[in-house]
C-alpha cells in the first residue's frame, strides 16, 4: 500500500481590515475572493497577491452571512440580513439590483446558471427563488420549521440540497422544488453541504461535529461517518481538483482530509500552524494554485499554501 501524501501547509498571509467576525467568503474571477462580516462590510481581495489591501465594495447596516459571485453577469450578490439581497455590478462598482425578502437572516445562496435562478436559504425555514437577470422574486417555499442553513447544487441531476437547523437534509428537484429525499441521520443542525467535484458524493456536516458521506447514485445511501471535530463544523470545501477536503469548526481548527477516503492529513490550528484563535467560519479554494482561504471570528482571513504534489 502506498504511503499517504500529507502535504505541508503554511500560512502565508493574513488579510485584515474587518472590524468584526467574518462569516462569508465566495470565489470571484481568477484568484479574487470576497468576504462579508458582522461589521456590514463586503471586501474584495486577491489571494494570489495577499500583500495587497482589500477593496471595500459595499457597506450595509446588518451582518453579511452570505455572498455569491455570478460570473455570467459579473455581479456580486450579498445577503443583507433582514433587508433582502443586493447585487453589485463589479465592473461599475455600483448597486445594480435589490430585492426585498422576509425580514430574517440570509444564510446561503447558490446560483444555477443553466436555469438562471438564484436560490436563497432564509432563517425562518423558507427557500427563496429569484429569477435572473432581474432578480425578480419567483417563489417563496417554506421547507422547515427552523432555519435553512446551507445549499448545494447538483446541476447534472437537477437537484438542490438544503441543510437545516431541524437536523434534516432535503434533496429537492431543481425545477419543481418538490422534496425527493430527506436525509435524517444528523443529530443536530446541518451547517454545510457539499458535492464532490465529480458529483458522486454528497458530504454533510454541522453541529454534531460529524462529517457524513452519501452515495448520490445509490439514492443518497449513507456511505460513512467520520467524527471530525470537537465542536460544530461550520463549513466544508473541496479543492478544485477533488483531491482534498477542508473542514473548519467552532473548535478553532481547520482540518485537511484526503477527499476520497476522508483520511485526516493535517490539522491547522493556533498551536501547530499559527492558525485562527477563535471559530473558523468559512473556507474557499481560489484560483488554480494550491491555496486555501479561511475566515474567522477573529476578524481576519488567512491564506494557506499547500505544497504541490510531485507525483
Amino acid at each position: 500500500m502506498s504511503e499517504i501524501f500529507r502535504p505541508p501547509v503554511t500560512r502565508i498571509a493574513t488579510l485584515a481590515g474587518h472590524r468584526d467576525a467574518v462569516y462569508a467568503l465566495t470565489l470571484g474571477a481568477g484568484s479574487t475572493i470576497y468576504s462579508g462580516s458582522a461589521d456590514g462590510m463586503v471586501v474584495g481581495w486577491d489571494a494570489a497577491e495577499p500583500t495587497r489591501d482589500g477593496e471595500l465594495l459595499a457597506r450595509v447596516e446588518n451582518s453579511v452571512y452570505a455572498l455569491r459571485h455570478l460570473p455570467g453577469q459579473n455581479m456580486l450578490v450579498l445577503g443583507h440580513n433582514f433587508q433582502g439581497i443586493q447585487a453589485i455590478d463589479l465592473a461599475g462598482r455600483k448597486l445594480a439590483h435589490a430585492t426585498a425578502l422576509p425580514p430574517v437572516a440570509i444564510f446561503e445562496m447558490v446560483v444555477s446558471e443553466s436555469r438562471q435562478r438564484l436560490y436563497v436559504a432564509l432563517g425562518d425555514g423558507t427557500l427563496a427563488v429569484l429569477a435572473l437577470p432581474d432578480f425578480r422574486l419567483a417563489k417563496l417555499l417554506r421547507l422547515a420549521p427552523k432555519s435553512l442553513r446551507c445549499l448545494a447544487l447538483h446541476e447534472g441531476r437537477g437537484e438542490l440540497t438544503v441543510g437545516s437547523s431541524d437536523t434534516f437534509t432535503r434533496i429537492l428537484d431543481l425545477d419543481s422544488l418538490e422534496t425527493k429525499l430527506t436525509l435524517g441521520e444528523s443529530t443536530n443542525s446541518v451547517f454545510s453541504v457539499a458535492y464532490s467535484p465529480d458529483g458522486a458524493r454528497l458530504l454533510t456536516a454541522g453541529r454534531d461535529a460529524q462529517i457524513r458521506s452519501w452515495d448520490v447514485a445509490a439514492d443518497y445511501a449513507l456511505a460513512g461517518t467520520v467524527p471530525a471535530h470537537m465542536y460544530t463544523i461550520n463549513n466544508l470545501a473541496f479543492s478544485p481538483d477533488g483531491r482534498y477536503l477542508a473542514s473548519c469548526s467552532l473548535d478553532k481548527s481547520i482540518k485537511l482530509w484526503d477527499a476520497a477516503t476522508l483520511t485526516l492529513l493535517r490539522v491547522l490550528d493556533r498551536a501547530r500552524s499559527a492558525g485562527h484563535g477563535t471559530s473558523v467560519n468559512r473556507l474557499v479554494w481560489p484560483g488554480t494554485e494550491n491555496r486555501l482561504v479561511s475566515c474567522s471570528d477573529d476578524r481576519s482571513l488567512a491564506v494557506w499554501a499547500l505544497e504541490a504534489v510531485n507525483q
